[in-house]
């Protein structure tokens, strides 16, 4: 195969590329050591990529129902993550550390994962209310999170609310920016004709990603795998546990829509505000950020048959 040809089946195998990636990382520890700096470039290229495949035009068009995505937005960037900030505080107040309550601080402010739009699409729940709210958590990152996650995980970064604000601003500004003058230079037409180059492109560095971020985990599972296993654990009930809560939350809106919301409140981008934060993270935070990548990549196959389910129940004639 060709070089875009190969890229092309690269891109649709994604899913698995990841979950191998990560694999990698953990069998290999020292290519996880070698591409652990290149965390941050990854994670800002992934942002210009997935920028790059939305159409101005078609979101636009996705702000039909604008008080449904300030809703859930609210609750997805705002009320879950404050909630939650005081269920931590209250059940481990200092059991393992300030560097373990920033992970999940970190995880409970971050905006919903880039995927969750595609996995909706999938799974013909709403995508276009995924993707609006998406855009929406994504833009509020700069301005709430930072302020969620200093006050319940306070002395553990070397930043002030403002600094932090201001790195998630460049950080997915840039990105956002970068890919404007991408799609103006290129044209939609060139992007929408290599729509499965860039995916191919995004799942390298996809799986640059997943082998980085499994730095240093083998050798925590080996000298304390109660704890690694633990916080693993721990990361699936927190997703499965969002996701039933915002499906149920927004029910009467129909399965569609609230399974759509679920994934999104579920499954968080912490990856954006680790490579604001800067390399210098606590090693229970990094720790914690690598154990809830498991859930993401293998609680959708969890649910699948169960979202099926649902939305056959709702369809005439459905028993």
């Amino acid at each position: 195969m060709g070089l875009k040809s190969s890229l092309e089946w690269l891109g649709r195998q994604g899913t698995r590329a990841v979950a191998a990636s990560l694999a990698i990382g953990i069998a290999i520890p020292p290519l996880a050591a070698a591409l652990k700096p290149a965390f941050p470039l990854a994670i800002f290229l992934l942002l210009v990529f997935s920028f790059l495949r939305v159409d101005p035009a078609e979101l636009r068009a996705r702000f039909a129902s604008p008080l449904k995505v300030i809703a859930a937005s609210t609750w997805i960037m705002i009320v879950i993550p404050v909630l939650l900030g005081l269920l931590f505080t209250w059940l481990m107040p200092d059991r393992f550390g300030q560097g373990l309550m920033l992970g999940l601080m970190m995880y409970a402010a971050a905006p919903p994962v880039l995927s969750s739009t595609a996995f909706s699409a999938l799974l013909r729940l709403d995508a276009a209310l995924s993707l609006a709210v998406l855009i929406v958590c994504t833009a509020l990152t700069p301005m709430v999170a930072p302020l969620i996650v200093l006050n319940f995980a306070r002395d553990t970064l070397d930043l002030d609310a403002g600094q932090l604000s201001l790195r998630l601003f460049a950080f997915l500004g840039g990105a956002f920016v970068t890919a404007l003058l991408v799609r103006r230079v290129a044209g939609p037409q060139r992007i929408a004709a290599n729509g499965g180059v860039i995916d191919g492109v995004s799942v390298i560095l996809l799986m640059i990603f997943g082998i980085a971020l499994m730095d240093g985990i083998t050798a925590r599972a080996i000298r304390e795998p109660a704890l690694v296993f633990g916080l693993t654990a721990f990361a699936f009930v927190m997703a499965i546990g969002l996701y039933a809560f915002m499906s149920l939350l927004f029910w009467r809106e129909g399965a569609e829509r609230s399974l759509a919301l679920g994934f999104s409140a579920a499954h968080r981008n912490m990856a954006v505000m680790v490579a604001a934060a800067g390399a210098s993270l606590p090693e229970h935070t990094w720790l914690y950020f690598a154990a809830a990548q498991f859930p993401i990549y293998l609680v959708p196959l969890m649910v699948t048959p169960v979202v099926h389910r649902l939305l056959e129940k709702r369809l005439p004639g459905g028993k």
